[in-house]
This record gives C-alpha cells, sequence and structure tokens, in this order.
C-alpha cells in the first residue's frame, strides 16, 4: 500500500494523499472543478508545475486562472513557444534568457540578422502550430556534467557559460516537442494551453546586461488565457503609447532633450511651472512635519564615498572630476552630505529625531541604451530626506513617513498602491547581522502598526538596509515604484555619528533615507500619462485661457485677465483675430482645464461663458464666481 502524507491547504484544512501523488490529481480530489482550471501549484511557496509529484508533508496551494501567478506561468511557457518557434525559422540561433515580465515575456536571442516587426507574422504562425499540435511541457533533469554535454551539442554557447552561474549538482531542462531549453519552469501543461499570445516589440540588450559582453536581439510579446483578455491589453497598450510622457512633454511644450547634454533635461517655461508646483508641494509638506530643508555640494570628494560605501556599489555610474586637490565625484544621491551635516556640531538626545530633507540635484552615469525620457535620465533631483533617531523613536518616524508618502498620493490622485518590503541581500550588502534584524523588524513593526496589506521582496533591499517601496498604480493599470522608506545603522557606524543621551553617555542614532516622489523627474513622467497630460488644475502651467469672439471685446478680455491674475491665477490672453472655433480647438488640445469666452452679450451682462477642457459648455458665470470656484478647486486639489 503506498505511503499517505499530510498536506496543509490554504483554508488551514489537512488533507492525507498517497505519496507520488501531483498537484494536478490534489485538486481533481478537492473538486472536478478545481481539477479543470489548475494551472501549477504552490508548494512551502515555491511554484511548481502541475505535474509536480509530493513526496512529504507540506503546505500546498493550488494556482488557477484566476490567480496572478498563473499568468507569470502562462506568459514563461509562451517564452519558450517563441523560442522554439525562431529556431524552427531561423535554424543556428542562439538562445539566451526568456521569461516572464510584468504585462508579458521576452526571449534574448543571439543571431546575425536581427528581427523586426515585419518577422512578427511569421513567428506567430509557427507558434499556432505548436499550439495546435498540443505539445506537452516535459521536465526532467540532469546532471551538471550531463547538461553541459547536452547544451554544447546542441551550440547553446550562451546556455553553457550560464549554467556556471547555477547552484547545485543538478540542473532542470524542459522538453517541447524537438525543442528543449535549460529552465527552472514551471510550465503550462502543454503548448495546447497558449492561445491568446501577440508579439511587441524588440530592442537590443547585453548578455547578462554587461556592456562588455555580446548584444543581443531581445523580442518583447505578451499572453493571456482568454483572447478577450488580450485584446483588452492591446488597446490599453495603444493608450499607453498615446499618453507616452515624451510625446505629451512636446506636444504641451514642456521639456526636451538635445544632444548637448544627452540623458539630460531642458525644462521649458511650462514645464519650469510644474517643476515649481512641485517643490513648493515639497517645501509646505516638509515645513509642516518638522523637517529642515538644507543644501549640499554636488561634487564632493572621492574619499566620501568610498566611506559611505557608495563607491563600491555606484563607480560605475558615477561622474568623475580630477583637480588639483585630489579626484571628486558628482554626487549620485544625498546621504553622505547630510551626514556630514549632522556630525557638524555635537547632538543630544533632545535634538533628536532630527529630520534633514534636500531636493537636491544628483548625477548618474547611466549608459546611452537605458536613458529614457523622464523616468531615466543622467542629472535629476531626489526629493531625499534623512532622518536621525533613537530606537526607541524608529517605530513612530517610520509610521510618520508612511502617512505622509500615502497623503501625497492622494493629493496627486493615486488611489491605488502597492507596499512592499525588501529584505537584506544576498551579496554586498554592509553592517552585522544584528543590525539587519532589528532594522527589519523595526519596519515590519510600523506596517503591522499602521495596517493595510503587503508583501515580502526578499533579498531585495539596500545594501546598507532593508527597505519598504511603495509602487503606484495608475490609469492605466501599470505600477510605478516611487516613494521608499530605508533603515539604515550601518552608516552612522561608518560616519562616527553620535548624539548625547539622557544618562550622559554616547549612542549611535538610527538613520532613516526615505523619499516621498522618487525622482521628480520620473514622477512628472507618472504623472503626465496618468493624466494623459490634463494635470489637475493646481498643477496645470495654464489654468486658464480668456479669448474674445471679436475684436470688439479685447478690452474686456485684458481686464478679466488681469483680475484673475489679481487673484493668483495663471493666465493667458488670446486676442488674435482668429475664429474662436479655432482658439477653442487649441486650448483644448494644449489640455488647458478652463476657457472663458467673452463675445457682446458677456461684456454687456459682465459676464463670461465658461468652458472645461472635458466637459464643455459649462453656462455663464461672473468672474468673481469664477474665480472662487477654480482658487476653491486648487486650494483643495481636486
Amino acid at each position: 500500500m503506498a505511503e499517505l502524507i499530510k498536506i496543509r491547504l490554504p483554508d488551514d484544512s489537512i488533507r492525507e494523499i498517497k505519496a507520488g501523488s501531483s498537484i494536478a490529481e490534489i485538486a481533481s480530489m478537492i473538486g472536478p472543478g478545481l481539477g479543470r482550471a489548475v494551472v501549477a501549484g504552490k508548494v512551502n511557496g515555491e511554484i511548481v508545475d502541475q505535474r509536480y509529484a509530493l513526496a512529504e508533508a507540506c503546505d500546498v496551494v493550488i494556482i488557477t486562472k484566476r490567480d496572478f501567478e498563473a499568468l507569470d506561468v502562462l506568459r514563461h511557457s509562451a517564452a519558450h513557444l517563441m523560442a522554439m518557434a525562431v529556431q524552427r525559422l531561423r535554424p543556428g540561433v542562439k538562445l539566451a534568457f526568456g521569461p516572464s515580465v510584468e504585462d508579458g515575456f521576452y526571449y534574448d536571442f543571439d543571431l546575425e540578422e536581427v528581427f523586426r516587426e515585419d518577422d512578427f507574422a511569421a513567428i506567430e504562425e509557427e507558434m499556432m502550430r505548436i499550439v495546435r499540435a498540443d505539445l506537452p511541457f516535459e521536465r526532467y533533469e540532469a546532471t551538471r556534467d550531463e547538461a553541459r554535454d547536452i547544451l554544447s551539442g546542441m551550440g547553446e554557447v550562451l546556455k553553457v557559460q550560464h549554467l556556471e552561474d547555477i547552484p547545485g549538482d543538478s540542473v532542470s531542462f524542459y522538453r517541447i516537442g524537438d525543442f528543449q531549453d535549460l529552465c527552472e519552469g514551471p510550465h503550462v501543461k502543454s503548448s495546447g494551453e497558449i492561445k491568446a499570445f501577440k508579439l511587441l516589440k524588440t530592442s537590443s540588450a547585453y548578455w547578462k546586461g554587461d556592456a562588455s559582453n555580446p548584444v543581443l536581439n531581445r523580442v518583447y510579446g505578451t499572453a493571456f488565457f482568454d483572447k478577450k483578455d488580450l485584446k483588452k491589453h492591446l488597446t490599453l497598450l495603444a493608450e499607453r503609447k498615446k499618453r507616452d510622457h515624451r510625446r505629451l512633454g512636446a506636444e504641451l511644450d514642456l521639456f526636451s532633450f538635445q544632444p548637448e547634454a544627452p540623458g539630460m533635461v531642458f525644462w521649458h517655461a511650462k514645464g519650469a511651472l510644474l517643476y515649481q508646483d512641485l517643490l513648493d508641494y515639497f517645501r509646505a509638506g516638509h515645513e509642516e512635519r518638522g523637517y529642515q530643508i538644507v543644501r549640499t555640494p554636488i561634487v564632493m570628494s572621492e574619499e566620501l564615498w568610498k566611506r559611505s560605501g557608495h563607491y563600491d556599489h555606484y563607480k560605475d555610474s558615477m561622474f568623475f572630476v580630477d583637480t588639483d586637490e585630489g579626484r571628486w565625484a558628482l554626487k549620485p544621491m544625498n546621504c553622505p552630505g547630510h551626514n556630514l551635516i549632522y556630525r557638524s556640531g555635537v547632538r543630544s538626545y533632545r535634538d533628536l529625531p532630527l529630520r534633514l530633507t534636500e531636493p537636491g540635484q544628483v548625477h548618474r552615469n547611466e549608459m546611452s541604451g537605458v536613458v529614457s525620457g523622464l523616468t531615466r535620465v543622467r542629472s535629476f533631483a531626489i526629493d531625499d530626506a534623512h532622518i536621525y533617531c533613537t530606537p526607541g523613536q524608529l517605530c513612530d518616524e517610520i509610521v510618520g513617513v508612511m502617512d505622509f508618502v500615502l497623503k501625497t498620493y492622494r493629493d496627486f490622485a493615486f488611489p491605488e498602491y502597492e507596499v512592499e518590503l525588501s529584505t537584506r541581500p544576498l551579496t554586498g550588502s554592509i553592517g552585522s547581522d544584528e543590525m539587519w534584524e532589528n532594522a527589519t523588524d523595526a519596519l515590519k513593526e510600523a506596517l503591522e502598526r499602521r495596517g493595510g496589506e503587503y508583501r515580502i521582496n526578499p533579498g531585495d533591499g539596500a545594501f546598507y538596509g532593508p527597505k519598504i517601496d511603495f509602487h503606484l498604480k495608475d490609469s492605466l493599470n501599470r505600477r510605478w515604484q516611487c516613494g521608499t522608506i530605508q533603515v539604515d545603522f550601518a552608516m552612522p557606524e561608518r560616519f562616527d555619528l553620535e548624539y548625547v543621551g539622557a544618562d550622559g553617555d554616547r549612542h549611535r542614532p538610527v538613520m532613516v533615507h526615505r523619499a516621498v516622489f522618487g525622482s521628480l523627474e520620473r514622477f512628472i513622467a507618472v504623472l503626465l500619462e496618468h493624466h494623459a497630460g490634463k494635470l489637475p488644475v493646481w498643477l496645470s502651467p495654464v489654468q486658464v485661457v480668456v479669448m474674445n469672439i471679436t475684436d470688439a471685446q479685447a478690452e474686456a478680455a485684458g481686464s478679466v485677465k488681469e483680475q484673475l491674475v489679481s487673484a493668483g491665477l495663471r493666465c493667458r490672453l488670446d486676442v488674435r483675430n482668429e475664429k474662436i472655433g479655432k482658439k477653442i480647438r487649441e486650448a483644448t488640445l494644449e489640455k488647458i482645464p478652463y476657457m472663458l469666452v467673452l463675445g457682446d452679450r458677456e461684456v454687456e451682462d459682465g459676464t463670461v461663458s465658461v468652458r472645461e477642457r472635458t466637459d464643455g459648455d459649462l453656462g455663464s458665470s461672473s468672474v468673481a464666481e469664477f474665480t472662487a470656484r477654480v482658487t476653491q478647486e486648487i486650494s483643495e486639489r481636486r
């Protein structure tokens, strides 16, 4: 008789099953509907194939199409499907990596003639042939020597190199028909389950992300379980393209990029106004919460960055300057400068918490291949802050920052967000085990005290401490990591930071690194795309445009404009000799929130005709009533 083992299901119920039973068999045992819907499983937190056989007692979760992990499994399988089709169409192509990513998948290929979008139809047609064949995904294991022989025999030189990076005595392969690939999985049961897919674009990528390695051809695609979901996603992608902040920046005359300073932003007058609005919001919010706004030099000695630990982690992306006093570096971040301010005088426990903040300009020498619009630039401002506190104050300070972050996102009309706790990296971290344990415990305590859901992101903390990251969800269903809170016990040690405690002895403060916007440039990109360029009135560079129908109302329009400017509104006057329909169309394209139109009747009645950029005609109003309404809208940040 087969050995029985116990498994625990998500509802905490315990079941006895035969050792060797698969995830698919367990799903069918629970219910026939679940048996038909199963895609994969989770055993003790690790995702596995539905064919995975259980050998001992464990926790089991059945993953169906409704679970978000199922899409990752499907898309990873679709990446293998694409690689198989490509090797059929281009014999001799070498394979690199093919993971699932947010919204889809990609595969990197080493080949002489790169793929273009014109090639996608042929690849998709070959993929559909494999789908119709309904070939099973079969997993098998091999020793490292066996795997090396298999991959060498296939001519997969990149895979042989990758084999050296995989720990353990054995590795796993997946086979579909005559195609096989070195892969951990998991995958769907068979190719027939991958029916709704689309190839999207190509790009270049360095092998293993290293610029000294060969350049590969990356092909992106996406996949869904349902063709309706695929169609909806493709519609969303088209909308994202229309909302691209680079396109909006040019259309709205906000910013530009010039070859004389690649990867750095030239803010035009309207864009500079928007930028200043964020800085004004920054200043008001920080002063209200007891922060001191400071400024530190952009260029500081190389030795400072070695002391802080940033040199070891950032030197390849730092700008250096040689002077007669030695080698200096443009700062990639603000924290070492704030440490020098803290250390400039004797600190008492009565001075703590000390909150220093700076929307400081920093520089990163990003490779040209990764620079992209406002989201990845070489010069940008971080709304950086560093809080120096006692261990007993730490949890309260973290909760206070969380409140600040979430209020900010509400003010900028981001109702949805996700919270993530990232723990100690496996390599490259500084500080003792005790420091990391204390820092992680403080973040967990603050998260539990404030309430709400969060997830653990193992090994993705900063090199000096664990962190909480805030991911905004925009109107196009994308996640953007913006705010962050990082607890650091290590840097105060490196800079010998101290305070005099109530006992008269010297103690180390705890250092909290935090940002709310993150990069101001990147946050503006997210704002523009989230709002499709239709920024809330309080953020719009031009809030109102006043226009006349004929020359007879030009003087009255000018007077209205002066009244609005006196009330603090950003207003423009349009008294050109153009038809009113053209003026309205142009103002609408510029996404100006309000248009005030004056004809003979409005001048006679002492009113204005109000138009809103989306809702159109709102009827007549006195200038005073309109001003009061918009001023309130701005003050409430609607």
